[in-house]
């Protein structure tokens, strides 16, 4: 058996998922004033300026604090069966169907939200690694409960977790430089779909 590692956003996606998860799950008045107070830190991600994780943490601060837990799962599961149902990559999923045929253990490795992400891996049988919020009587803090699922952090969880030598091979799937050490774990690396050595 070998062991499959995909990235979710932008590799089993079309395109980055967040925002879009963001915008579905937060009301409309704290949107737009997000928009207006974190849109330096958005402007110097698309930069190449800030990092990822500091502006997924800044979004997460200021748009999650004090929304209830169950109204976010439920936002996020209409976003998930409205929208990104249609975003899914055609080529990924018919990976994820030659691993599966195969016998290969599949896991999602995602800095995406567990509150969004893991009704989708449960719907297609798959194990899922991800970011977690902190709640405190079914309430969101704003604070991530542990670390952001991206970059050394996605190798740390892997091996936390699997033991990679009970795996003929490990494949890895990803699209940014945040996937960068998911793709180090691997026998088989994929970058945007194309094998890299």
């Amino acid at each position: 058996m070998d062991l499959a590692l995909f990235d979710f956003d932008g590799t089993i996606t079309e395109r980055e998922t967040f925002p879009g998860f963001v915008r579905a799950s937060i009301g409309r008045r704290r949107l737009w004033l997000g928009q207006v107070l974190l849109a330096p830190q958005v402007l110097g991600y698309k930069l190449g300026w800030v990092s990822g994780r500091a502006v997924r943490r800044r979004i997460v601060a200021f748009g999650y604090r004090g929304r209830g837990e169950h109204e976010v799962r439920a936002a996020a599961a209409r976003h998930l069966q409205e929208v990104v149902a249609r975003q899914l990559r055609p080529q990924a999923m018919q990976r994820i169907d030659w691993h599966r045929r195969r016998g290969d253990r599949v896991v999602v490795v995602t800095a995406n939200l567990e509150l969004f992400v893991a009704d989708w891996c449960r719907a297609q049988g798959l194990e899922y690694i991800c970011s977690h919020l902190e709640t405190r009587d079914g309430v969101l803090t704003g604070r991530y409960l542990g670390e952001d699922c991206c970059g050394a952090e996605k190798s740390r969880r892997v091996r936390e977790r699997i033991d990679l030598s009970e795996y003929g091979q490990v494949y890895a799937y990803g699209d940014t430089v945040e996937d960068r050490e998911l793709l180090e774990l691997a026998d088989r690396k994929y970058y945007r779909w194309q094998e890299i050595a």
